[in-house]
């Protein structure tokens, strides 16, 4: 029997810094389903939000709750603003370096929603290839790659581990306690900013074992979003990037988002991303992105990465604009936790980062709260787990004998995403959203592979939860029908 004290699903934020604070002499197991770059945190741009003193928690608790639209959870916001220093301050404590200037002092930097300046980024517009770096080498665990969770196995409301998937081959690892760390839903959709291998596998497989999820339908598109190549996986660009003076126009150079609303570029991400939709809708123009306000050598240096990808595009930046979109970005509900990871129905098994729901984000996530998120919340996680003296039997589980994929899986997965972003994306219809179901139900009803049908389930669980509210907010915006 393989048996740890702790499993971590995901190496991203969430589950790295899980177990950076998880003692080397504790038997940990990191899983990750492909190569460790391959998550989410290594994409990220802007930053991590945080509060930057006492003095800032109050503020910080109300732009969030502002973003969130009336849906989060107060002592939740709580929770992440009053510990966001802590974090950090670990961090920078174990050698991490955020940007600072030639005094040595944190660079703060500000995005939409934010009523002061409380971003840190490193590397520029690297913040989480450069934290994802820095978690790996901090990591003194063992870690299994190209091996996926098929199963969770639960018995008595307990889980004793999980099944993976490895080379083809499946087996049962068990663990005093299980962190699900596993990142959204991005490949459920046609055009989105997450990594590809992040599927939703993990929501589908607790909708598979009644783990209860919430929220699901609030989904978070980001604005700016440079979508003209082939791959699925699309090419954000920052919030970070309107916070220091980008602007959104149209084809004639008109900033249009002071149509909607006053505080144009500086608006809540999900406002800016209606708006573009909108206004492309009603017009028929192209949406750029425009640079002209930022000094180039400024540029070069704040946003490294961005410029040297885009002018290998053709796009010399920051003298050029260059076409956007919206794209999936951000998934705001998950496995209901609670505020310290633990998921309620099942023992010894927690959620955190993308993957859970806390309360956090409420109806919308304000920027560069996300990587926050991961940190904070997976610290009180391992805090619970240590804390944790409980002796218990364990059990021998039967490993299930299913088709974990068909040959013709390929072919559906593309059709779900397409039904996902013309249904059950930035503008919904109740007719879209039931033409989305029927087509969902109809594909679970056919010859499929469990890694399909993880995904099928999570795409359901959207669409009901988006049709079981009948007004917009936040993030959900229900359009009447003629």
């Amino acid at each position: 029997m393989f048996k740890y004290d702790v499993i971590i699903i995901g190496a991203g934020v969430a589950g790295l810094y899980a177990a950076m604070k998880l003692p080397k002499e504790k038997k940990v197991l990191i899983i990750n389903k492909r190569e460790t770059f391959k998550c989410n945190t290594f994409y990220a741009q802007g930053g991590v939000a945080l509060a930057r003193d006492k003095a800032d928690i109050p503020l910080h608790i109300e732009d969030t709750l502002n973003a969130g639209d009336g849906l989060c959870d107060k002592e939740a916001v709580s929770v992440l603003s009053n510990f966001s220093r802590e974090a950090i301050d670990d961090l920078v404590f174990n050698g991490f370096a955020f940007d600072r200037d030639e005094e040595g002092n944190l660079l703060f930097t500000k995005e939409a929603a934010h009523s002061c300046e409380r971003i840190l980024h490193a590397g520029g517009d690297a913040t989480g290839r450069y934290l994802h770096h820095f978690l790996l080498e901090q990591n003194e665990h063992a870690m299994l790659t190209n091996a996926r969770v098929v199963d969770l196995l639960i018995k008595n409301d307990t889980c004793y581990g999980v099944t993976i998937l490895d080379h083809r081959e499946k087996r049962n690892i068990y663990a005093n306690s299980v962190i699900i760390a596993s990142g959204g839903v991005g490949s459920l959709y046609e055009y989105h900013t997450n990594a590809p291998c992040i599927s939703a596998d993990m929501q589908g497989l607790c909708v598979m074992k009644e783990i209860p999820l919430e929220r699901m339908e609030m989904l978070q598109f980001h604005p700016t979003v440079f979508v003209k190549s082939e791959n699925a996986q699309k090419m954000l660009l920052t919030e970070a990037l309107r916070g220091e003076g980008a602007t959104i126009e149209d084809e004639s150079g008109r900033r249009f988002l002071f149509d909607y609303d006053e505080r144009g570029e500086l608006a809540s991400r999900d406002i800016v991303s209606k708006s573009i939709y909108l206004y492309k809708k009603k017009t028929g123009m192209n949406v750029y992105l425009a640079f002209d306000n930022f000094d180039e050598k400024y540029f070069e240096k704040r946003f490294p990465n961005i410029c040297k990808t885009l002018r290998s595009l053709g796009f010399n930046v920051p003298s050029v604009r260059v076409p956007i979109s919206p794209a999936f970005h951000y998934a705001i509900g998950g496995i209901k936790s609670d505020l310290k990871g633990r998921v309620p129905s099942v023992k010894n098994l927690y959620a955190v980062g993308e993957v859970a729901s806390t309360g956090v984000h409420g109806a919308n996530r304000l920027a560069s709260n996300s990587l926050l998120e991961g940190l904070v919340f997976s610290a009180r996680a391992v805090e619970d787990i240590l804390q944790s003296k409980e002796e218990r039997d364990f059990f021998e589980f039967d490993i299930k004998d299913d088709i974990m994929s068909y040959k013709e899986d390929k072919v559906k997965k593309e059709q779900l995403r397409r039904i996902m972003w013309e249904n059950v994306s930035i503008i919904r219809t109740k007719s879209g959203l039931n033409d989305a179901f029927e087509s969902i139900n109809a594909l679970l009803n056919e010859k499929i592979g469990t890694l399909l049908k993880f995904r099928l389930l999570t795409a359901k669980e959207i669409v009901l939860g988006a049709l079981s509210r009948d007004k917009s907010i936040g993030v959900h915006t229900i359009q009447e029908e003629k």
